[in-house]
């Protein structure tokens, strides 16, 4: 078995710890005293639904001991008004590590969920209106031009979302053309459909893939992705190209530093990642996306 010890200095940028209008396995203080235990260097709280900002400075600075940082971002939702610029900016100036485009107020995330509740939607009573952001002959909404355009002007990090191959695919092409330099391509191997050589290249460019250990059979109770997939993207990819990260918080699905060391285990044991490069993406890659 692989000892704890690799958790020190980790840095999950993916948790979805409450409060939530979902129910959490975990709230954000939960989850930092965890972490803290662990040895953490810090942690992102991701909400579809609500910026983070305010909850994990607050969390950090009366919780916290010093030796494990906790950061927020937003997701460009509906609940926020979709590519609102107003609430970029707001979201920047509260230090937002990563501003999100649309997840759960996608088409493609709406029309996959549209006969099972998502794990991370509340009891809202108004729909979703659902959201595609670049047309079929490719040209994307001025609005979220606009605010590609801010992102690029402040350096912030663009995580890709929910959309499908052929917005991912655009939104990552569009975002360097204007200057977007750090990029966060979530989960292309889960709901995106992306293929490896999709990866690849999206990597060659200077995105980072990311691999979150939710989605995997042997990740989480809610995975669906063969574990050998993982294993797929980090060769095709290589190491420096990659974030690894829990995407875990969901109610009962256990501990996001324990799913999370759980599934380093498996990747170090059954595929023969090394501690180095369990360092490299999950230490070290972090680091340098997020400026941290």
């Amino acid at each position: 078995m692989v000892g704890r010890e690799i958790l020190k200095g980790f840095i999950d940028m993916h948790v979805h710890a409450g409060p939530s209008v979902a129910a959490r396995e975990v709230d954000a203080a939960d989850m930092l005293r965890e972490a803290q235990a662990a040895g953490y260097a810090g942690f992102l709280v991701k909400d579809h639904y609500f910026p983070t900002m305010m909850g994990a400075k607050m969390v950090e600075q009366h919780f916290g001991n010093g030796s494990c940082k906790v950061y927020g971002a937003i997701a460009l939702n509906n609940s926020v008004g979709l590519f609102n610029l107003k609430a970029v900016d707001a979201a920047r100036q509260m230090g937002a590590k990563i501003v999100y485009f649309p997840t759960v107020s996608t088409k493609k995330h709406i029309d996959d969920h549209s006969k099972t509740h998502f794990v991370g939607a509340g009891n809202s009573t108004i729909e979703e209106k659902p959201v595609v952001y670049v047309d079929e002959k490719g040209e994307m909404l001025p609005e979220a031009v606009e605010v590609l355009r801010y992102m690029a002007e402040y350096d912030m990090v663009l995580g890709t979302g929910h959309g499908t191959l052929w917005e991912v695919d655009h939104l990552i092409n569009k975002a360097m053309e204007l200057g977007v330099k750090r990029i966060l391509v979530n989960h292309p191997h889960y709901n995106v459909g992306a293929s490896l050589e999709d990866m690849r290249r999206w990597a060659s460019m200077g995105a980072y893939i990311e691999i979150n250990a939710c989605v995997f059979k042997g990740g989480s109770s809610l995975g669906t992705i063969d574990d050998e997939v993982a294993s797929e993207i980090i060769k095709a990819c290589e190491p420096h190209h990659i974030i690894l990260d829990s995407d875990l918080g969901q109610n009962g699905n256990g501990s996001p530093v324990e799913g999370m060391y759980q599934f380093i285990c498996l990747l170090m044991e059954r595929f023969g990642i090394t501690e180095e490069q369990i360092n490299l993406m999950g230490k070290t890659n972090p680091t340098l996306l997020f400026k941290l």
